[in-house]
């Protein structure tokens, strides 16, 4: 698959300029060949890119357009917003119009501190974590991905799985020893993880339903099973919530599944489209971050005005419009048109979502973890990303990353998907 001429173009200058080409490892398409394309617009469901070509996108910048492209409230929102400056470094309204919005659907965060990136927040939320129990160790899960802190590259999924990469070079042995792992959806490993280290262990943190592995949701039991754990052994229980919050339930997946976090991470979404992380949860809790307590943690653009309007103006629409059962219900045509497709091919895949998050997997399933996910025909998944993407439909650029909906598609935008997407699908069966 050859790239556009201006997209070629653009990427043989950016090779020269940026590592990979890109300013994200997969952006660069090394999981699924060819070379990427460049973005000139958006707009709802699509993105045109420099050489004219339109694409259906199921990306949707990693989840975090859930109303789709350039939607009119959010836009201005942001145009009303940049007439009062882009930056002050100061308190100013939007932070606490939008915080009230989120402790609103989340009631778990009764606190809450805005950041710059959901990295950011998983990074703020462990060393709180680490400052309230005294301990130092962490529990994560293979295959889950909490951004490129030192301390979650340690089986991480996300980019580093599809590089195919175990870990990353420049984490610290001595660091990474203090990260235990353990598989998603084992609630047996965690229990015995506890056993061995509970007295040491600071906090689990987990992706409530994994989206950076494919999209593996959780049994039924495990989440709660994590709280019972954690409380038994006086640990705090984190939910990523980067991918799932607002998008899976406007609550996130804590409302969905009934468990209450001592802490939350959130990013993406809760800026509508625009640089944004934030951290919150017990008020005991937060209030050890500075200047209330002496856990540190700063930075000049958090609560940047452009993000707080625009995340305010997405997550307003999102409580007045409720679009989650709809949601669902297109990404569950998707994905059972793809499954029926496959299973008249004989070619095995599975696949599930939940809200307008979604994913499959060219394995028969079921996938309950990251041991599961690798069993993947990646071959298989590079030949259909190929093909869908000759007919218009992008999907995430690796076998390891969840796909999104956002309200902006419509049942006909799903039958076209579907229709391109079997015409890719056989094509790739060859």
């Amino acid at each position: 698959m050859a790239a556009g001429e201006r997209s070629a173009q653009l990427f043989r200058r950016a090779q020269e300029l940026l590592p990979g080409g890109v300013s994200s490892p997969v952006r660069a398409f090394r999981a699924v060949g060819g070379e990427p394309f460049f973005v000139q617009d958006a707009e709802g469901a699509r993105l045109r890119d420099v050489d004219g070509n339109t694409y259906l996108d199921y990306v949707l910048s990693w989840g975090a357009i859930l109303l789709g492209h350039a939607h009119p409230a959010v836009c201005a929102a942001l145009e009303q917003a940049l007439l009062r400056g882009t930056s002050y470094g100061a308190p100013a309204p939007g932070e606490v119009e939008l915080a009230e919005r989120i402790r609103d659907a989340m009631p778990s965060l009764e606190r809450i501190r805005f950041v710059n990136s959901g990295t950011e927040a998983t990074m703020a939320a462990l060393r709180l974590a680490r400052a309230a129990t005294g301990r130092e160790l962490v529990v994560k899960f293979a295959g889950c991905y909490h951004g490129h802190g030192d301390s979650f590259l340690v089986q991480a999924g996300s980019g580093v799985a599809t590089l195919g990469l175990p870990d990353s070079p420049g984490v610290p042995a001595a660091l990474a020893a203090l990260t235990l792992v353990a598989p998603f959806n084992d609630l047996d490993a965690v229990a015995e993880t506890f056993r061995a280290h509970g007295d040491r262990i600071a906090c689990v943190i987990v992706e409530p339903v994994v989206g950076n592995a494919g999209f593996i949701p959780p049994v039924d039991g495990f989440l709660q099973g994590l709280r019972r754990v954690a409380d038994q052994h006086a640990a705090l229980l984190i939910f990523d919530e980067v991918m799932t919050g607002f998008r899976v339930a406007r609550g996130g997946a804590q409302e969905r599944v009934g468990v209450r976090p001592d802490l939350t991470t959130l990013g993406k979404i809760i800026g509508g489209g625009l640089p944004v992380g934030a951290y919150g949860g017990r008020r005991d809790l937060m209030e050890r971050i500075a200047p209330s307590g002496p856990v540190y943690q700063a930075g000049t653009l958090s609560g940047n005005p452009l993000a707080m309007a625009a995340g305010s103006a997405q997550l307003r629409v999102l409580q007045e419009t409720s679009p989650y059962a709809s949601l669902e219900r297109r990404a569950n045509t998707l994905v059972d048109g793809l499954v029926q497709e496959a299973r008249r091919l004989g070619v095995p895949l599975c696949g599930g979502a939940l809200g307008g998050m979604w994913g499959i997997h060219f394995t028969s399933g079921p996938v309950r973890n990251y041991d599961d996910a690798r069993r993947s025909d990646t071959a298989l998944f590079a030949r259909f990303f190929r093909g869908c993407l000759r007919r218009g439909v992008f999907l995430p650029p690796s076998p390891f990353e969840a796909a999104f909906l956002s309200s902006a598609h419509t049942d006909q935008d799903i039958a076209t998907t579907l229709e391109q997407a079997r015409a890719a699908l056989r094509e790739a069966v060859g």
